[in-house]
């Protein structure tokens, strides 16, 4: 598996709307945590992380206008390229998702077409699965540029928790954060694009690569009573790892997707624990979410984003990454990244 450059981002985010606003509040931890107009079991207002538009929308035309603004972003880095030779893979909410909005599969890659005035390759897709949706979309970008000829491919997610039948699902399953549940998460919405291409075989100037990617289930979800081991992620980092051609060697810290759920911190150790052969002295772990809130589907494109933005910007805690994601059924994922520079001693 050939690696995959980062080329450039594009992000819109309840902290900033546009990449280097939004990654530049994720690494000061600023958030932009207000009361919204949807109330708890309680009684409360619930807390979230709202995208400010001008003028404001909601539903599925906030979806397109925040895709559209975060591909738009990305687009004036794309070489001499027509856009009609660029698959636009979009990743959106779960199919199973309560409070999900319509519409999204049949038209949305159309509607985000017609807002750029662009025309996507033919190959354009959607995926409809959440967070894991978008490691999904980096192995389809993998496929597409190595094996079946894309120059470029970019990968974009939209997506909202702010619909009143997914706050109420989560709601009722002691999943929000509420004054009465310290356990729980603080719901966002947002979009998040990253454009890709063929990695240089002997780069002249840094790149944040994508290495490759793994998979795994785990049987003991959020919602289930099973003993927890957290198996799933264990067998989905070992796949990562073995993928990319790395070991933990090459990894310095993570970015997960973790959004305040105590399963979440413990399935993330748990992992380490058991695919760790040596105990590193620093393995930090990100979660941008205490930021932007959980942004669905657009969570994995971000933790790409703020993984270049770090490796740039040199305050990442070394060149290799690890990115990991589940969702809250069975499935888990991961991704392997790295900074090349060639001007350094390392980051080879």
């Amino acid at each position: 598996m050939k690696p995959l450059a980062v080329i450039a981002t594009g992000m819109v985010t309840g902290v900033g709307l546009d990449a280097p606003s939004s990654c530049a509040a994720i690494r000061c931890a600023i958030d932009n945590f207000q009361e919204t107009r949807f109330i708890d079991r309680g009684g409360e207002w619930i807390v979230a992380s709202e995208v400010p538009l001008d003028p404001p929308t909601r539903g599925r035309s906030k979806l397109v206008r925040m895709a559209a603004s975060a591909a738009g972003e990305c687009l004036p880095a794309l070489p001499d390229v027509p856009t009609d030779q660029v698959p636009l893979i979009l990743c959106v909410a779960e199919t199973e998702r309560p409070g999900r909005l319509s519409a999204l599969d049949d038209s949305l890659i159309a509607a985000v077409s017609q807002s750029l005035g662009v025309t996507f390759a033919a190959t354009s897709r959607v995926i409809s699965n959440g967070i894991v949706g978008g490691v999904q979309a980096i192995e389809t970008a993998f496929g597409l540029i190595n094996e079946s000829g894309a120059p470029y491919v970019l990968v974009a997610g939209t997506d909202t928790l702010l619909v009143a039948r997914t706050l109420t699902a989560l709601d009722q399953a002691y999943r929000l954060l509420t004054p009465d549940n310290s356990n729980g998460l603080i719901p966002g919405e947002g979009a998040v694009a990253v454009l890709l291409g063929p990695a240089a075989a002997r780069p002249v100037q840094a790149e944040f690569v994508l290495r490759g990617v793994g998979f795994g289930r785990e049987p003991a979800t959020i919602t289930s009573d099973e003993p927890f081991k957290a198996d799933g992620m264990a067998q989905t980092l070992r796949a990562a790892l073995q993928n990319a051609g790395c070991t933990y060697d090459d990894v310095n810290y993570r970015i997960t997707d973790i959004s305040g759920e105590q399963y979440a911190f413990k399935e993330a150790a748990l992992a380490a624990a058991r695919t760790m052969k040596q105990v590193k002295q620093e393995y930090d772990i990100w979660h941008p979410a205490e930021c932007i809130g959980d942004i669905g589907a657009a969570l994995v494109p971000c933790m790409l984003a703020v993984a270049k933005a770090a490796a740039e910007k040199d305050y990442a805690m070394g060149d290799g990454v690890l990115i990991h994601c589940a969702n809250d059924d069975e499935q888990r994922a991961a991704i392997i990244g790295s900074f090349v520079n060639p001007e350094s001693d390392h980051g080879q």
